[in-house]
């Protein structure tokens, strides 16, 4: 039998370290080449790993949560086993034959004990120490597929629903769980252990965490309350935030940047009634029936034409010379659960206006569920924030890394507006740019601001 180790691979440009999010495979699982068997976060976003080899797995080396270097060894895989016959299914436990050699029996041993100590199987201990591990956990009944328990004696294959081995292999402290009642269990900071299960074998459900949680709130006066008790020293009432993952990319990405260009930001108001007009018949349309349409993607157009018509704010500063981009990987800034995201919708000057309105929506969709592979946030050329989706009027965006102009989309409402010598109201939104004074000058910044306002107000424009 070979015993194959898998590094934990470079999959994006410059990943030092990712951290375990959850594994989708357990020890005793069989796994075939291209199998998916862990999701990782980097800096950048959630990347699902598929094995490199095919057999049976034989230990995890890291546990969820932890925070891995590149190139470390995260996971073991056998790639066959002679002693023991091979399962009827992928993906379940290998069963071992019901004698084992005694150097047999210690590596089960050791193996064993690893599966108990992370926590991958729904019935395996909880770690002693705190931390965020997290099993993913098979059903209850996966305990009749790994008795690997004993120390150097054969074992025997234990009933369904048995109790726990009489030498303390499995403390009777052990937590029944399935991964998402695990996973909002540590969202909401809660033990499980202090969780009475009522499921099946004594689990813990969702409704047993929930009432757990209930209760919590009522001991607290039944009240939700972001304030802890005065009673309480000032040291004790601080949360403390791991910075890391998503969070601690940006944090590094943007200082760099606010250190590194130096920023000038202008604003313009924008009358976009038009606009506003334009987006209610496009949602009325045939055409654009079950697509989302709203004025950011107007504004998007807009800023594609701008680009066009003032080149040097699609450019890169590059030291010694300027990166002029003839293509528009344009980004879009969108907050996710993991922190501020950009991904870039590539070659967006060939797209029409259905095409980028799908465009938008599927690079929403996938930002706010976390899934934003690297590769899409990579290569960008400029970036649009819509900050006006949270009523903001305008703001001074920071430019991302490698680009040199940022568009900020304020909120769109209604305001008195000078019109013909005439005070009427209209829809008017603000726009905030920040721009790379290496590479754009105030002219150039001006222009270009000028030129996406123009298209809000008038949208025939673009039909130009």
């Amino acid at each position: 039998m070979t015993l194959n180790t898998f590094n934990l691979p470079d999959v994006g440009e410059g990943l030092t370290e990712a951290e375990i999010v959850q594994w989708k495979v357990q020890p005793g699982s069989v796994v075939a080449i291209n199998d998916i068997i862990v999701e990782i976060e980097t800096a950048k976003s959630l990347v699902e790993l598929s094995s490199p080899y095919a057999g049976v797995v034989a230990e995890l080396l890291a546990t969820e949560g932890e925070t891995i270097d590149v190139g470390s060894p995260i996971i073991s895989v056998a790639d066959g086993d002679d002693d023991a016959p091979a399962p009827q299914m992928p993906g379940e436990l290998s069963t071992p034959p019901a004698t084992t050699h005694p150097s047999a029996a210690t590596d089960a041993s050791a193996t064993s004990g690893f599966t108990a100590d992370s926590g991958q199987h729904a019935d395996a201990q909880e770690p002693p120490e705190a931390g965020p591990l997290v099993g993913t956990g098979p059903k209850a009944d996966a305990v009749k597929r790994r008795p690997r328990r004993a120390d150097a004696e054969p074992m025997q294959a234990p009933t369904p629903q048995s109790a726990p081995p009489a030498d303390g292999a499995q403390p009777a402290n052990r937590v029944l769980a399935k991964p998402p009642v695990r996973k909002a269990a540590r969202d909401l900071g809660i033990n499980l252990s202090d969780v009475e299960g009522t499921g099946r074998s004594g689990e813990v459900t969702k409704r047993d965490l929930m009432s757990y949680q209930a209760q919590r709130d009522a001991e607290q006066d039944g009240a939700n309350t972001f304030w802890e008790a005065t009673q309480k020293p000032q040291d004790q009432r601080i949360e403390r935030v791991p910075v890391r993952g998503v969070r601690k990319a940006t944090a590094k990405a943007m200082v760099d940047s606010a250190f590194s260009a130096p920023h000038v930001s202008i604003f313009v108001d924008v009358d976009a009634s038009r606009t506003m007009e334009f987006v209610k018949r496009l949602k009325a349309s045939r055409d654009f029936e079950g697509i989302k349409v709203s004025p950011l993607l107007i504004l998007c157009k807009a800023v594609i034409w701008a680009a066009a018509r003032n080149p040097s704010v699609n450019a890169t500063w590059a030291g010694d010379e300027i990166l002029v981009k003839h293509f528009m990987n344009l980004g879009i800034a969108a907050a996710t659960p993991r922190g501020l995201m950009v991904p870039n919708i590539k070659d967006a000057q060939d797209l029409t206006l259905k095409e980028l309105a799908i465009a938008l929506n599927e690079l929403a969709t996938t930002a706010r569920a976390g899934k934003t592979q690297p590769a899409q946030m990579q290569g960008g050329s400029l970036t649009v924030t819509n900050i006006g989706a949270l009523g903001i009027d305008t703001g001074t965006p920071i430019i991302n890394p490698g680009e040199v102009a940022i568009v900020a989309f304020g909120t769109i409402k209604q305001k008195p507006w000078v019109l013909d010598g005439e005070v009427i109201p209209r829809w008017i939104t603000t726009l905030g740019g920040s721009f790379d004074h290496r590479v754009v000058d105030g002219d150039l910044s001006a222009r270009f601001m000028a030129d996406v306002a123009s298209i809000l107000e008038e949208p025939a424009l673009l039909l130009d």
